[in-house]
């Protein structure tokens, strides 16, 4: 193994490049900054392009005709480390313990998407020269929804064009299997509010008279699912892509059951749309979810009051040929229906993203089997996941180009979490595994 690839590695992590907190924009700036010298160093031209948010760094090789063209895209920035009681060790100084280095954005995603950096390096340094057109994309903003990547691809549609897009970004089922994510769930976000009386109130003597907004939240979000898990909202499911046999079969044989899910999740037991199995529920089926909720008093012991007004978080997972402006407008109509008398209930929509699917048979998906297959000697799994990665559908969309996620991630690296880490060995596997892709796609 290389030792200045990790050296290269840690030093990439210490970069504190949080996104979303703008006390660390000059971190960012500095990532940025790193990793544009270090494409240099690695036999890339390269150059900072400016955005109304973070900085986009871009890495090219002489483009010459008749060449395939890959963009390789990645971020560099990372999740906020809250909270900091519950890390080992500091989350931007790296500590490597039983084969994995443990830091914030080592597996989300500068681990990933450096071991693509390096393996570009090495081909330069052993052939002079790569055998396709690479355009490597490294962002700093897909921690708060990627804002400014969509305009720059539309800016700059002419020289970003490509004919496939290779991204690490996404998940391993398991150490040593290499897989092949063919598709992402989409998503849609909104906040409801619900208004009730112009203060609060004391519970004794109103109570009972009029609607609690506490209340109404709760049955709110009581009317999402029926009691076998399944989405009530009316036309939910009239869009939804069903799941091919050929998928059931392989997602049948994969080496994942119930137990790893429970064990991963803390739960005493799953729970969901009845018909079919976790992997189907997760990766190809929409979801509802409440990610915040409250109203009301939140201190130590009592306050007895009505509150004026309660507020929740909601996300839909998606799933292919569901559209998110639909599926917001069908959640706010179906809410407006079960809105308590005296409440008045306001809607705010946030981000969204369409599902992606892609033919994993094609020719650029039979390249990326192969050089999964070389990378790890065993036939590759090939999943849908759980997840969005918005801009998938955007490079679709923009650039007319289909991705390869070929992710690295372990289910146990704790993305987002305290404790963030990442094999090693899946660093220099994904080294290995970019220079066989290269490979496998010139040919």
């Amino acid at each position: 193994m290389n030792e200045a690839h990790l050296e290269d590695l840690i030093t990439y992590l210490k970069f504190p490049s949080i996104s979303t907190d703008s006390a660390y924009s000059e971190d960012v700036k500095d990532c940025a900054q790193w990793l544009r010298d270090k494409m240099i160093d690695k036999g890339l031209e390269s150059q900072i392009y400016e955005t109304p948010g973070h900085p986009i760094v871009l890495g090219k090789n002489e483009h010459r005709e008749g060449l395939p063209t890959v963009m390789i895209y990645g971020h560099y920035d990372v999740q906020p480390a809250d909270p900091l009681d519950l890390w080992e060790s500091p989350p931007f100084e790296p500590r490597i313990a039983d084969g994995k280095i443990y830091a914030r954005g080592s597996t989300d995603n500068k681990g990933q998407n450096l071991a693509h950096l390096l393996g570009l390096g090495e081909m330069i340094e052993d052939m002079g020269e790569l055998p396709v057109n690479v355009i490597l994309l490294v962002e700093g903003e897909e921690e708060i929804g990627s804002p400014n990547l969509g305009p720059f691809l539309e800016k700059y549609r002419d020289e970003l064009g490509c004919d496939v897009v290779a991204v690490s970004d996404t998940g391993m089922i398991g150490p040593g299997i290499g897989t092949f994510t063919y598709g992402l769930r989409g998503i849609a976000c909104m906040e409801i509010t619900l208004h009730g009386p112009s203060t609060d109130l004391h519970s004794g003597v109103f109570g009972g008279s009029i609607s609690n907004p506490s209340t109404a939240i709760a049955k709110l979000i009581s009317s999402l699912h029926d009691s076998d898990g399944k989405i009530n909202i009316s036309g939910f499911y009239d869009d939804v892509q069903e799941i091919k046999e050929w998928e059931r079969d392989a997602w049948a044989a994969l080496p994942v059951n119930d137990s790893e899910t429970l064990d991963l999740t803390g739960s005493s037991e799953l729970f969901g749309e009845k018909g079919f199995t976790d992997a189907e529920r997760r990766w190809a089926r929409p979801t509802a979810e409440v990610n915040g909720i409250g109203g009301g008093y939140q201190g130590e012991g009592s306050k007895t009051v009505i509150p004026s007004q309660s507020f929740a978080k909601l996300s839909f997972r998606l799933v292919p040929d569901q559209d998110p402006e639909k599926i917001l407008k069908l959640v706010q109509e179906h809410l407006a229906l079960h809105v308590m008398p005296g409440i008045r209930m306001e809607c705010n929509f946030g981000h969204s993203g369409k599902a992606y699917l892609m033919d994993p048979q094609s020719n650029y998906g039979q390249a990326a089997q192969n050089a999964l297959t070389q990378t790890f000697g065993r036939e590759p799994a090939l999943i849908r996941e759980g997840g969005s990665i918005p801009i998938v559908q955007t490079f679709k969309d923009v650039l007319g180009a289909d991705t390869l996620l070929l992710g690295l991630a372990l289910p146990d690296c704790q993305i987002h979490a305290p404790n963030e880490n990442f094999l090693i060995q899946n660093f220099y596997d994904g080294i290995r595994l970019n220079r066989l892709l290269i490979k496998e796609i010139s040919n």
